[in-house]
């Protein structure tokens, strides 16, 4: 069993897996140095996310509220100097509080009032805008067409809006590329800069259509810990 002072992951485990990872980024046509790996640490404990800060990974996403503040507040003042946090999952309003000394980047600002609560918290934060580019029901973002309005919204907050970001279609990377493409369009067209999109399953298709971030967890720490679980609880 995994303990702070046996990490189930070494960084040196970890380090190796992110070669790799950045092996797929160059036989894709992209260039590593240019594409920033966030690891995602969701649902694993700290002592995974420490591995991943020893082998040089500070770029932390986490999608959930609690589990972010969690470890960053156990986290001593050194590592949170070093570790980067992105949000990378769905917000609630009433969670950004909480989150707000720790977040560097927010990559999933889908609407004004969470923009206006970020920026009451935190003024001038860096965020993405998420779109909903594959027009799934169950996933968050906004309409495509809704994109350059929100991001003038956002501007008018005072935060700092970096690029866009948008999620795959399981199963369908036909689908992915065309939803990444549009996304990639869709920030020339704003003059925004970075394009969070890409995911362990489908890493070579982000990078082929112009992703500049990546969100990486299965490929850096294997399956996540209660993903069975987890799936299960969403069919009841």
């Amino acid at each position: 069993m995994a303990t702070a002072d046996r990490p189930s992951l070494s960084a040196a485990d970890v380090g190796a897996r992110a070669e790799h990872v950045r092996d797929r980024i160059r036989s894709a046509g992209g260039d590593p140095a240019a594409i920033t790996l966030v690891a995602v640490t969701k649902a694993f404990d700290l002592s995974v996310l420490r591995a991943a800060l020893d082998s040089g990974l500070h770029d932390i996403g986490e999608n959930y509220a609690q589990e972010l503040v969690g470890k960053a507040e156990a986290m001593s003042a050194a590592e949170r100097d070093v570790a980067r946090f992105h949000f990378v999952g769905r917000l609630q309003r009433n969670k950004v509080r909480g989150l707000a000394p720790f977040v560097r980047l927010w990559h999933t600002v889908d609407r004004p009032d969470l923009g206006a609560e970020i920026a009451r918290r935190l003024p001038g934060a860096a965020v993405l805008v998420q779109i909903n580019a594959s027009a799934e029901a169950q996933k968050g973002g906004c309409a495509p067409a809704a994109v350059g309005t929100l991001v003038d919204e956002l501007r008018g907050l005072g935060l700092d809006v970096r690029g866009l970001m948008t999620l795959g279609v399981a199963g369908d990377l036909a689908a992915t590329a065309r939803a990444f493409a549009e996304v990639s369009t869709l920030a020339d067209r704003l003059d925004l800069t970075e394009r969070s999109m890409g995911m362990s399953a489908d890493l070579e298709t982000a990078v082929r259509e112009g992703a500049t971030m990546v969100r990486i967890g299965r490929d850096l720490f294997g399956p996540r810990p209660g993903m069975r679980r987890e799936q299960e609880e969403r069919l009841k």
